[in-house]
């Protein structure tokens, strides 16, 4: 195998319009882009491909697998007139083929486009993705690309709403970069041409985290177990629902759940609970524990849960989370418990001689949205994540890293918070028995991680 990039400064042999349109139709099938849900059939692909060689201010990159062109992207430059922006790109309808994924293009596609916009003397390169192109979103992150912005009402596909993300990233060298930054402008009263006074300044962190905090479910109530021993655990609540808005009211925008009871039994137990929880706020909740096919995924989809998270499934029946993945794109999750980096099943009552990594490597071709990493010795203990091994999932995913397991201070999430300044393919963490403790202060966990 060979991987090669270039840009298409003229024009497309027969042969290789066609490997294009036939990469860009496959690339439609598996999940949509350049606007079309079907492809629009080989005649329109090659008029859209013929026309945008003949746009000055469009550049056509394309990735080949031992010769045959398998993806592409475009770099996009603003008209002439428009002198403000003449340090921008806007990178857009960047694809692999489906049936070519997995082997580096994508990387190798993104650093040739990156390399081009520098040398047309671009500083900014700025793109908006689907929210539901979850492994193009962890490739971006993993180039460092800053996630500034989200439309809520992005897409329509299949009669459902789609978010987009804005994303963007500075190409200066350091001085520029610094002279970029520091001369932010910011709103001027007196300019205002209504004559009302200006937004109140907002700031957002560079690389911020989400806070996933916890209510882990046991017989109905709220508890923490140390090490994943059900006889070990700490009876916190018994109002699940008054919990999740307790959450949503500090300014929690996303709740972790976990049915213990059914990680253990195979089958959703804490039923009520788990309905009180969804039911109490309007914040995502993303849950786990004993979803093990696809009635129970599409029961707790249907019943407002945001996101379905797959732990034992994903090493015994792989198969499944694909064809959830492919079902629910972007609400899939597997969740990755390990003792030192072995995988564990069955409510963590059973390790298996499964690598985490590998099985992350293979959830990630699956599809799923992100991976929770959990090492289990770490859990309900408060003595700190493992960062080591969160870090070197992370390094080798194109999809985010939710870090869990272990957080007992706020010097905790701030090592976390330090890491994945390196590391962007961490994207939050999971915290519970040390909020419930008192031990970290709601509001000082938001603030450190960045949470927004």
């Amino acid at each position: 195998m060979t991987i090669t990039c270039e840009r298409v400064v003229s024009s497309l042999s027969p042969e290789d319009l066609d490997a294009l349109i036939e990469a860009t139709s496959a690339g439609i099938l598996d999940g949509g882009g350049f606007g079309w849900l079907q492809p629009p059939g080989h005649q329109a692909l090659a008029r859209y491909f013929e026309g945008l060689l003949l746009v000055p201010e469009r550049s056509l990159y394309v990735v080949r697998d031992s010769g045959t062109i398998c993806g592409a992207g475009q770099l996009v430059r603003p008209p002439a007139s428009y002198e403000a922006h003449a340090a921008t790109a806007n990178l857009t309808g960047f694809f692999v083929a489906p049936y070519a994924r997995g082997r580096g293009l994508g990387r190798a596609l993104l650093e040739a486009m990156l390399k081009g916009a520098k040398a047309i003397g671009c500083k900014v390169v700025n793109c908006d993705i689907r929210e539901t192109h979850v492994a193009a979103i962890g490739l971006f992150r993993s180039f460092e690309f800053e996630h500034w912005g989200t439309h809520p009402y992005y897409a329509r596909i299949g009669g459902q709403t789609v978010r987009g993300l804005f994303l963007s990233k500075l190409l200066a060298n350091e001085n520029e970069a610094a002279r970029w930054q520091s001369s932010i402008a910011m709103p001027d009263a007196g300019s205002s041409a209504s004559g009302a006074a200006p937004e109140p300044e907002t700031r957002t962190a560079t690389h911020g985290l989400t806070l996933y905090p916890a209510i882990d479910l046991k017989d109905g109530a709220c508890v923490r177990l140390r090490r994943g021993e059900m006889e070990d655990a700490t009876h916190y609540s018994d109002d699940p629902g008054a919990q999740a808005r307790m959450f949503a009211e500090a300014g929690c925008r996303h709740i972790h759940v976990v049915d213990l009871n059914g990680a253990f039994a195979g089958r959703s137990t804490n039923i009520p609970a788990i309905e009180s929880i969804v039911k109490a706020t309007n914040l995502p909740v993303q849950l786990g524990g004993g979803i093990r096919d696809m009635a129970a995924i599409e029961r707790w989809l249907e019943a407002g849960v945001s996101r379905v998270i797959l732990g034992s499934v994903a090493v015994k029946d792989p198969e499944l989370v694909r064809q959830a993945a492919r079902a629910f794109p972007g609400r899939i999750v597997a969740g990755i418990d390990a003792r030192q980096g072995r995988v564990a099943t069955e409510g963590w009552a059973e390790v298996s001689e499964l690598e985490a990594n590998d099985l992350a490597l293979r959830m990630e071709d699956a599809g799923v949205a992100a991976v929770i990493f959990t090492e289990i010795t770490r859990d309900g203990m408060l003595a700190g994540l493992d960062l080591e091994q969160t870090a070197d999932m992370a390094r080798r995913l194109s999809i985010p890293v939710i870090a869990s397991g272990g957080v007992g201070t706020l010097e905790h999430l701030k090592a976390l918070r330090d890491v994945a300044r390196d590391v962007p393919g961490i994207s939050g963490a999971i915290v519970g028995r040390a909020l419930y403790d008192g031990r970290i202060a709601l509001k000082d966990a938001l603030d450190v991680l960045g949470s927004c």
